[in-house]
């Protein structure tokens, strides 16, 4: 994988899908940037291609998609295989038909996606929101250690949670299920985008990461974070990482925020595992210590709470994992039963 520090269109050890070889692409459609995996049946990874979202309104924000995905066939060398389904993970609310209501991190609108894919590419083509998409992907991939009952939890511009229950994503009657970042901490705290005021979003997104700390350097604290600019979640928790007493507080108070909103979804739904990603989550073991050691604080003091969330349950992604594209990977496999066999339902993903 690119993980690895290895460009896939220069690796000679790439493997190659042979002649008439079917797979399928799974895309990642960010705010920033779009990211595809090319997977075959047996969940081996042939490519991965990650390209700028350079234009993000539509109908001219679908070409980077329509780039990322190009590039990862030729990555692969995909003229001698073949490409079968293509499934999207989009920010925002997807209808029947593929067509994204809306992604306000996008500026869409009403966006026919998954028309406009198989259009330009002449296979089906599915579309889903990215973190319910990435909670199916994760659902018989090995990092998921068969859990039939499991969480995935992005914490980014946003928090949001993906359900699999009974080992089926669960949407609701609304497709929103999972909506973690809207349930309300602090009933006095700020106003939240969606209307209401001190929702979890307000207390532990990368965005109110750097606005805790702007307040606190505005409210005099010292710290090293006065020199940064701009200001913003990375850097507090890089500032933590090197000790910086602010960062630390602030980072500590975000873990307690997470874990205790963690533990409510897991009491809730009776989770075997909850996995985080997300950009905040890529800050590695400085974001994930708070959330253990304030979980671990709630096992102590409950014996409800150990049983039902032991050490363990709780996990961060690894950094290089494409949460979203595997989501992708999911959706179009469902497509491509006849391409690749009632197994591909099964097939356990696999990195190079």
């Amino acid at each position: 994988m690119t993980g690895r520090g290895v460009d896939p269109a220069r690796d000679p050890d790439r493997p190659v899908a042979p002649p008439g070889r079917p797979f399928v692409a799974g895309v990642d459609v960010g705010g920033t940037k779009v990211a595809v995996l090319l997977v075959t049946a047996d969940g081996t990874t042939l490519a991965r291609s990650v390209q700028p979202m350079t234009s993000r309104s539509a109908p001219d924000g679908i070409e980077p998609i329509v780039a990322a995905i190009r590039a990862a066939l030729a990555a692969a060398g995909a003229a001698g295989g073949t490409l079968v389904a293509i499934g999207v993970g989009v920010p925002g609310r997807v209808e029947s038909g593929g067509i994204v209501r809306l992604a306000a991190n996008l500026g869409w609108r009403d966006v026919p996606l998954a028309a406009r894919l198989t259009q330009e590419f002449g296979v089906p083509c599915a579309v889903g929101n990215d973190v319910r998409s990435a909670a199916a992907g994760l659902l018989d991939h090995e990092l998921a250690g068969g859990a039939r009952n499991l969480a995935y939890v992005a914490v980014g511009t946003g928090i949001g949670a993906g359900l699999v229950l009974d080992g089926r994503l669960h949407l609701g009657p609304r497709g929103m299920a999972g909506e973690i970042g809207h349930v309300i901490v602090d009933p006095d705290g700020v106003a939240c985008t969606c209307g209401q005021r001190g929702c979890l979003e307000t207390v532990a997104s990368g965005p109110a990461v750097a606005r805790r700390a702007a307040e606190a350097l505005a409210a005099g604290r010292a710290s090293s974070l006065a020199a940064v600019e701009p200001l913003s979640a990375k850097a507090v928790y890089e500032a933590a990482a090197e000790g910086d007493a602010l960062a630390c507080s602030i980072v500590d108070e975000v873990g307690r925020s997470l874990a205790r909103a963690i533990a409510s979804l897991v009491l809730t739904c009776d989770l075997e595992l909850v996995l985080l990603g997300g950009g905040v989550a890529g800050a590695g073991n400085v974001f994930l210590d708070p959330i253990l050691a304030h979980l671990a604080e709630l096992r102590a003091g409950s014996r409800m709470v150990a049983e039902m969330i032991p050490a363990g349950t709780v996990r961060s992604l690894p950094s290089v994992f494409d949460a979203v594209a595997w989501g992708g990977v999911a959706l179009a496999r469902a497509l491509a039963t006849t391409a690749f066999g009632p197994a591909a339902r099964s097939a356990r993903p696999v990195s190079l």
